[in-house]
């Protein structure tokens, strides 16, 4: 009796779950500049439980994922890096879509001012930088400046900062003429474009975009997107050649989410020794040779008129040629939060040329996926093996991160798709003994 009482809560709770993660839930990879320079490229967008391309998706004439003023969160292995807030979107081609905005990172949040006490402070104190108002409410009373009218006047194209020092001497009253005309008041906030306007649209802002006023520019204006200051707390990482002098800048990217309901951000990395890191490695290393031999056999013409195979009693075992692999990448992750690991490594190889052959031996690319079992054992869930005569059958895989792409609060594998017809995203999750792709893009240049 104490088993089916306990069988209609974990129905709820699997339905109330199951509920919960609908979207929208947009994810893009944020490209990061050492010199403060920010952009996000949109991948996918679920809506419903099902997933859309970012790029295209309510396309009208901006997609939904680079609305002005969303906000979307970085996330490194599920760790929270910072928030970036779309300013503006750009098309480069068509279908490729490109936003710039606002991006600050964790731990550089604005601390707001403290309302300032009456009495007049003495000394000069640090008070941060200044910043930018609309007219000027906390000026010092002082007899030599004049009493601030109830409209302050402001120019048309500048605004005045709240540090503004009062002036030397008491200003003589101006009258109107041809080269003093009477100061204009200032105009009221510009009004957000169509879609902010939309009472239905669904919302994809995690969090509070910025304290402070951002300008919104022109979305999608053909003379691209201006510039966006650095993140406060933030310092230029920039690097220089130390024999020329000129400054390298440094890039990285780190996936993004932006859901106003999803679930709380959570790591999906695997903390794992020193020792059995090359204990997996040496496996995984083992796994791919296996399956890129297979490959290279499935790929290898036969070449006519060769001599018969001789008989098994008079042939000498011959010795199995190994590949050779370079710039092996290993990486654990948890994604289930049961302490289970997801081992994928990703290399190039080459085969050693033959004396006879005239042709260079391609160049291979492989990515494979396993986890280990109950008795510790190696289990495929994905091996991809191509070359860079075969892109058009096989795409090369190149693993971004790890992410929760459905917010279901497990995670997925993100890759890029290189194939002869450009590039795309995928988004794949780990089952028992194979990947499943949640989404999978269409290449373009």
């Amino acid at each position: 009796m104490a088993a089916v009482s306990l069988v209609p809560p974990a129905i709820a709770q699997i339905s109330k779950k199951s509920k919960e993660a609908k979207g929208p839930r947009a994810l893009g990879l944020l490209e990061l500049s050492s010199d403060g320079k920010a952009h996000l490229i949109p991948i996918a967008i679920m809506v419903d439980g099902k997933f859309y391309d970012a790029g295209a998706y309510k396309a009208s004439p901006v997609p939904l994922a680079l609305w002005s003023e969303t906000v979307y969160e970085g996330e490194k292995t599920g760790v929270p890096q910072g928030l970036f807030t779309v300013g503006g979107a750009l098309q480069r081609t068509p279908g490729n879509w490109l936003a710039e905005g606002k991006w600050r990172p964790a731990g550089s949040e604005i601390k707001t001012k403290k309302p300032e006490s009456s009495k007049p402070k003495m000394g000069d104190e640090d008070e941060g930088p200044p910043t930018l108002r609309r007219g000027s409410s906390d000026k010092p009373d002082s007899a030599k400046t004049t009493p601030a009218p109830s409209t302050p006047p402001a120019d048309d194209k500048k605004t005045v900062p709240a540090s503004a020092p009062p002036a030397a001497s008491s200003p003589q009253p101006q009258t109107a003429s041809k080269d003093n005309p009477p100061a204009a008041k200032a105009p009221d906030e510009a009004s957000s474009g169509a879609n902010d306007d939309d009472p239905n649209r669904p919302i994809l802002k995690r969090g509070k975009p910025e304290t402070e006023a951002v300008e919104r520019p022109q979305v999608g204006a053909s003379t691209g997107v201006p510039r966006r200051p650095v993140a406060p707390g933030s310092k230029p990482d920039t690097k220089s050649d130390s024999k020329s002098g000129v400054k390298i800048v440094t890039q990285q990217t780190i996936p993004a989410i932006s859901d106003a309901h999803g679930p709380d951000p959570r790591p999906y990395s695997y903390d794992i020794k020193p020792e059995e890191e090359q204990k997996y490695r040496k496996g995984m290393l083992a796994l791919a040779s296996k399956a890129l031999l297979a490959r290279v056999k499935e790929t290898t013409p036969s070449v006519p008129g060769t001599k018969p195979a001789r008989p098994a009693s008079a042939r000498r075992p011959a010795k199995t040629e190994q590949p050779t692999f370079d710039d092996v990448q290993f990486r654990a992750f948890d994604l289930w939060n049961t302490n289970e690991p997801v081992f994928v490594l990703s290399a190039t190889a080459h085969m050693s040329q033959s004396a006879d052959s005239a042709q260079p031996t391609p160049t291979y690319y492989v990515t494979f996926v396993a986890k280990n079992n109950i008795y510790d054992e190696l289990i495929k869930l994905y091996a991809g093996v191509t070359d860079d005569h075969h892109l058009d059958q096989i795409p090369r895989l190149e693993l971004i991160d790890a992410v929760d792409a459905d917010g279901d609060g497990r995670g997925e594998l993100l890759f890029r798709r290189i194939s002869d017809a450009g590039s795309a995203w995928g988004v794949y999750r780990a089952g028992a003994d194979q990947l499943f792709p949640l989404f999978e893009g269409t290449p373009g240049p």
